[in-house]
């Protein structure tokens, strides 16, 4: 009897091994939308070697001396049309507007080397993007991830910026974790989404993506295609969405284009940045912040912004989460218009 037990067990033990190498090891299909490629993109090819795609919607009227630049969260966020819808009325005030998909994602280059998606890469495009562009200065609107990318470029280039704003505002890099547990003023009346990231994280995971991201942090290689990982995003991206807004049955529809690759390396990088806040700390630049009144990021991240930036404004918006302009379209556009139009 004790030899059919352990019999029986040894069998079945290599038969959870057998499964879950054939988890871990074959490629997965997920039924996503596919990227879709937008009218009117241009490429840059930047001294950097990434070729990046990006959409210019230009002035109309008396044009104004700086262009605006977005800067998409993520990492690994890609432009949408609805992007450029939300931000084109800003054309008609006389600023070009340039949005691009950063590197890995969207419609620009996948690299082949992963260990190359880097904040400091990131930055470094960016700064090829602005030579490319060729104005004096710029200004910078990050959202999310695209709000630590702009501190990235910030604190190397101050001259470059003409005014900042900043929407969802992700953690300076390298993060201070004691931020996490800074509590919001009362007043304020903000709010936890229903939903979270984790949970979009641990709804979506399974052992094949677990076993692709340690592969790629670990060794700095692919496991699986561009194609298997990106659709994979799309399929978090699903979930993610709901965790941006405050009503869950507003989120965003997720569409095809985000780069996973270029998401879980970048952020892989993060603890490598050196220290940029005493290159920050009193800068003058103009800065906008605006959090939705139920955005996913702890107070504690905002307010460092506050204290870095003493020309700052602090827009609190209702019944918004950290996708600001999903809910709250025309207030978002409204703010950041009417800051744009304010003299310094």
């Amino acid at each position: 009897m004790g030899k059919n037990i352990l019999q029986f067990l040894k069998y079945a033990l290599l038969l959870c091994l057998v499964f879950s190498m054939l988890a871990v090891f074959i490629p997965r299909s997920y039924d996503v939308p596919q990227m879709q490629k937008r009218k009117g993109t241009q490429y840059w090819d930047l001294q950097t070697g990434s070729k990046i795609a990006y959409t210019l919607v230009s002035d109309k009227g008396i044009k104004k001396p700086f262009p605006i630049i977005f800067l998409q969260g993520g990492p690994g966020g890609f432009i949408s049309e609805r992007n450029i819808k939300m931000l084109s009325p800003l054309s008609e005030d006389g600023f070009d507007i340039y949005l691009y998909d950063q590197i890995g994602s969207g419609q620009s280059e996948r690299l082949s080397n992963i260990n190359e998606y880097t904040a400091d890469r990131h930055k470094k495009d960016l700064e090829e993007i602005i030579k490319k562009i060729g104005s004096e200065k710029v200004i910078l609107i990050g959202q999310s991830w695209g709000a630590i990318l702009a501190t990235l470029y910030l604190a190397d280039n101050p001259d470059k910026v003409d005014k900042v704003i900043l929407t969802g505002a992700g953690p300076i890099q390298p993060m201070h974790e004691e931020l996490l547990k800074r509590n919001a003023p009362d007043g304020l009346n903000l709010r936890l989404p229903p939903y979270s990231n984790i949970d979009a994280n641990e709804q979506s995971r399974n052992i094949r993506v677990n076993a692709i991201t340690f592969w790629a942090k670990t060794f700095g290689k692919k496991l699986a295609s561009d194609k298997e990982v990106d659709d994979y995003q799309t399929y978090l991206n699903i979930k993610l969405n709901k965790a941006a807004v405050c009503d869950t049955s507003k989120a965003l529809k997720a569409e095809g284009g985000g780069g996973f690759y270029a998401q879980v390396m970048t952020a892989h990088s993060f603890n490598k940045i050196q220290d940029i806040r005493p290159k920050l700390k009193g800068l003058l630049i103009p800065c906008l912040l605006m959090i939705g009144q139920c955005d996913n990021k702890p107070w504690g991240f905002l307010n460092e912004y506050l204290e870095l930036f003493p020309n700052h404004q602090l827009k609190i918006i209702p019944e918004a989460g950290h996708s600001i302009s999903v809910e709250q379209p025309k207030l978002y556009l409204k703010t950041i218009r009417e800051f744009l139009k304010e003299k310094y």
